[in-house]
């Protein structure tokens, strides 16, 4: 493997300026000169343009400039040790020492290891003293390569507690006395950290988190989401985490692994520059019951989250939906609520035909007619402005099987596959459209078809090309051809099979009455109190969220309308359960518990069914039966009184999209009760007298 860097990529004591940019195009320059790049000025701006983005100046007087950019042929470092320092945005003020690393695209994983390595190295005074301290361009050759070639690099601070540079994940347990949790335990802390190429400042944050954990006497674990790999957080070390941290640029990948747990957000400059302070944020963190915790939606960033090479195909199919789900809801909140408050303002007759069509064309407030059942006000222009908010939310709602199609297919394939996603989740809402079918393939289309985008564009994608050919791949072949190859296959092959199956679950869905529909409401309530949040919660929630975007399915009374009523209401009751559970018998539960059972009374009434996993976690053979009896009872109750709602989300909070609110209300009071009840009773079996009687002496309240 070529040397990363050699004498001539070194400059000592040079003057190149004191600003960034005239310091990378110096090094740029220099490294176009030795042959391992193209284009000095390609180099240059795409260095630059990451430069934009945040400064890459660190602490120490250090700055390390990156990009990957095709122009480069090989991974290469260049030195600069500056006579003027040159500014690259780091608190502590200008830098004297500058690596510029610059990756051409689609680098080798041993080669932007060895990157990572270097990027790590920075964080040691020791190394960048001796950098300053080097004689010769020779020296700063062998110390780079001494850092590069190590096979167990350590994490700054942590000289007994090696971090080998071929797995991404750093590991810091400190034993002196530190900062410390409630009652004296050691406080348990993880956290993920990434930038946008995954080549310096991701490994770096790592460690300089890791050294701030050794100092404080905090257990940290550090997954670094970066270009050489990651090896996941295992779900033991997750589980006792009292906080996380995520120190990203981008979106944190496989997110739902943390669900529940509080959070603290940054960019990754931060945690280089403010480490101890972020620690310090966690650790508050796990003790205030309001602080902001992850939610339990699926991968923020749709790329491939990465199960580790043994994920299985089934663990990766969920992975890939549920990114879909993730990045779906915002058009399902959007557009549904939308469309609720539309109702509330017009009534439900301006769903009705193009009559909202109609109203914008005409844009004007003259000659309207009264406003419709269940408008809030009898009034023309609360019907024109509520004409106008529905169309808004049926566009928005319209959106909801390309986004679902789109981002599978980004989850899959990373960002080649979003236009042929998108374009497939369109195709199937217009294939096999019949005079008793207007929904054509629908939701189920939208899944095949974004699985089949982002399967083609990942082999495409994977395919060896000519170097003049790689740039355009992304951007130019393989949408197209991926386009055009699904696009067929959905056409000419997929459209009937999917549009009759389609069609088949909306007339089951619609015949369903009586013990049918409760039978289904109990299933549903089932599923939502399951997992809270997780893959067996977010399918029954499609299936519902989905439904409403059928024909017809806005229509008060309609099957997929009572559905979506079964499903909010059964997804509200665990936190509302766990709420009136910690207020009636507040002795079996710690002080931390009582204090998330009062946030669960408005996460619970907001259907935020996540308000509930800290007490699950905790407790998860207690709890979750119970839970998932409350959601039972609840969602056969919504469907045996004919509930109807159509917003897709809200919670108590859009009662005036609901058909027979009082049995709402009702349905939810009495699955409440069960689930609260029978948690109670569960907690009590097994809690000994000593127990209680120690919790109490420890935090006393009055029953």
């Amino acid at each position: 493997m070529e040397q990363l860097i050699t004498p001539d990529l070194v400059s000592l004591d040079v003057d190149l300026g004191t600003d960034s940019s005239s310091v990378i195009e110096a090094l740029a320059a220099r490294i176009t000169s030795v042959g391992r790049a193209g284009s000095a000025d390609e180099l240059a701006d795409a260095a630059k343009a990451r430069e934009s983005q945040a400064g890459t100046g660190v602490p120490g007087g250090i700055a390390i400039p990156h990009c990957r950019t095709a122009t480069v042929t090989t991974p290469t470092l260049a030195f600069a040790r500056l006579t003027n320092r040159a500014d690259f945005g780091a608190p502590d003020g200008p830098a004297d020492i500058v690596f510029m690393i610059a990756a051409p695209e689609g680098a080798g994983d041993a080669h932007l290891k060895l990157l990572s390595s270097l990027a790590r190295a920075l964080v040691r005074p020791d190394f960048t003293q001796a950098l300053r301290d080097a004689q010769s361009p020779d020296q700063i050759v062998s110390l780079v390569e001494e850092v590069t070639s190590s096979t167990n690099l350590q994490p700054a601070g942590t000289p007994d507690a090696p971090a080998p540079a071929e797995t991404s994940e750093t590991s810091a347990t400190a034993e002196h006395t530190g900062t410390r949790v409630a009652g004296g335990e050691t406080p348990h802390v993880v956290a993920v950290t990434a930038c946008t190429t995954g080549i310096a400042h991701t490994y770096m944050a790592a460690d300089a988190l890791a050294q701030a954990a050794s100092d404080a006497g905090i257990d940290l674990a550090v997954e670094p989401q970066g270009s050489s790999g990651s090896t996941p957080l295992t779900p033991e070390q997750i589980a006792a985490a009292d906080a996380v941290i995520f120190a990203t640029d981008v979106g944190v990948k496989d997110q739902a692994r943390f669900a529940g747990k509080p959070v603290i957000r940054s960019g990754v400059k931060r945690a280089i520059n403010e480490p101890r302070a972020m620690l310090d944020e966690a650790v508050a963190a796990a003790h205030d019951p309001s602080a902001r915790r992850v939610e339990g939606d699926a991968d923020e960033t749709g790329t491939e989250t990465g199960g580790g090479e043994n994920e299985g195909a089934g663990k990766k199919l969920q992975r890939w939906l549920l990114t879909g789900v993730s990045y779906m809801i915002p058009f399902v909140a959007a557009g549904g609520l939308l469309i609720a408050l539309g109702f509330l303002l017009a009534g439900y007759d301006i769903s009705s035909g193009d009559t909202a069509t109609k109203i914008l064309a005409d844009n004007t407030l003259a000659n309207l007619p009264s406003a419709g059942d269940h408008a809030l006000f009898d009034s023309g222009l609360a019907y024109y402005f509520g004409a106008l908010v529905y169309l808004l939310g049926s566009w928005a709602f319209s959106f909801l099987v390309p986004a679902l199609a789109g981002y599978i297919a980004y989850a899959i394939a990373d960002r080649p596959g979003i236009a042929p996603g998108f374009v497939m989740g369109f195709a199937a809402t217009q294939i096999g459209i019949t005079d008793t079918n207007p929904n054509g393939a629908g939701f189920i289309g939208g899944i095949v078809g974004g699985l089949l985008a982002g399967i083609v564009a990942a082999w495409f994608a994977n395919r060896g090309v000519p170097r003049w050919l790689a740039g355009l791949m992304p951007v130019v072949v393989i949408p197209l051809v991926t386009t055009f190859v699904v696009g067929m296959a959905l056409i000419l092959v997929l459209a009937k099979p999917l549009a009759w199956l389609n069609e088949a679950l909306v007339d089951g869905l619609n015949s369903m009455t009586g013990s049918s529909a409760i039978l289904l409401g109990a299933i549903l309530g089932l599923m939502m109190c399951f997992d809270l949040g997780g893959p067996v919660n977010k399918a029954a929630y499609v299936f519902a969220v989905t439904g409403l975007s059928t024909a017809g399915a806005l229509d008060p009374g309609s099957s997929q309308s009572k559905i979506m009523a079964a499903v909010m209401l059964s997804g509200m009751v665990p936190p509302l359960a766990m709420a009136l559970s910690t207020a009636i018998r507040p002795q079996l539960y710690t002080p931390a518990e009582r204090e998330n059972g009062k946030a669960a009374w408005l996460l619970g009434a907001s259907f935020i069914s996540e308000g509930a996993i800290p007490f699950a976690a905790a407790d998860p053979f207690r709890v979750i039966p119970a839970m998932m009896a409350g959601g039972v009872v609840t969602g056969a109750l919504s469907e045996a009184f004919g509930v109807t709602l159509v917003a897709p989300h809200g919670g108590i909070f859009v009662f005036f999209a609901v058909d027979h609110v009082l049995w709402f209300f009702v349905s939810l009071v009495i699955g409440t009760l069960v689930a609260g009840f029978l948690v109670t009773v569960l907690k009590q079996v097994g809690h000994s007298k000593k127990a209680a009687a120690t919790a109490a002496a420890d935090d006393p309240v009055t029953v």
